[in-house]
């Protein structure tokens, strides 16, 4: 396991995910920026510059997430990231739902973070202080959608994958409680990203935030958490 702290960053060429794996090479990590686009990964990499390199990552297909645990198994993985994720597409009204949309989004968003989280956790084992970090939503959050606040549009695909990603991180921390992994979900806000149209009013190095705050956390931190910025978000 090499001394520098190793992260992995999931749907990295662009947006938050690139802004994460950024702020995080500014604390002297190397961080692998996964994404399955090559040329918008080795873009991203020589941006980046520093310690950033490539893992080519779909997370929707077992091999390419196999081939990813196996480019880290040399030097190991202290940090995992999963911020890849897509809408399903607009708009997403319940009656007369485009049902291949719903499950594009839970497979993305739901079964890929299942898949690249088991791929990668004999690496993050192995770690001194591993940390998982799920990039979620408040329109995720059940309490804030029946609280009658502006949590969003109407949506039967992406915002019940965010209440579903919500509900796996719980699952995980609950089997991994008696070891040093701490998981946690993330909020980073109505981010302007290619994802909403670049209508939201954070950037996207304000939505990086609470996903780097999350995986520095000390070995005392919280897990099975759901965190934004102001602290923590109901359920």
């Amino acid at each position: 396991m090499s001394e520098t702290k190793i992260a992995l960053v999931t749907g990295a060429n662009k947006g938050i995910g690139y802004e994460i794996a950024a702020g995080l090479l500014a604390l002297g990590w190397s961080v692998g920026v996964g994404a399955r686009d090559e040329d918008r990964r080795e873009t991203a990499v020589a941006k980046l510059g520093g310690k950033a390199f490539g893992v080519p990552l779909d997370v929707t297909d077992d091999a390419s997430v196999a081939a990813a645990a196996r480019l880290l198994e040399r030097d190991g993985l202290d940090v995992l990231i999963n911020n890849a994720g897509i809408t399903g597409g607009m708009p997403q009204d319940p009656i007369g739902a485009d049902l291949d949309a719903v499950r594009a989004a839970v497979e993305t968003n739901v079964i890929g973070v299942i898949r690249v989280t088991n791929a990668m956790l004999p690496l993050l084992r192995r770690s001194a202080s591993p940390r998982i970090v799920n990039m979620s939503s408040t329109v995720g959050s059940l309490t804030r959608q029946t609280a009658g606040g502006d949590v969003g549009p109407i949506s039967v695909a992406y915002a019940p994958s965010k209440t579903f990603l919500n509900a796996v991180t719980i699952q995980y921390a609950k089997q991994l409680r008696d070891t040093n992994i701490l998981i946690n979900a993330g909020c980073p806000g109505y981010t302007a990203t290619d994802l909403n149209g670049f209508r939201g009013v954070r950037t996207p190095e304000q939505g990086a935030a609470i996903a780097i705050k999350l995986a520095t956390l000390p070995d005392d931190g919280p897990t099975g958490g759901f965190f934004e910025d102001a602290g923590v978000v109901p359920w």
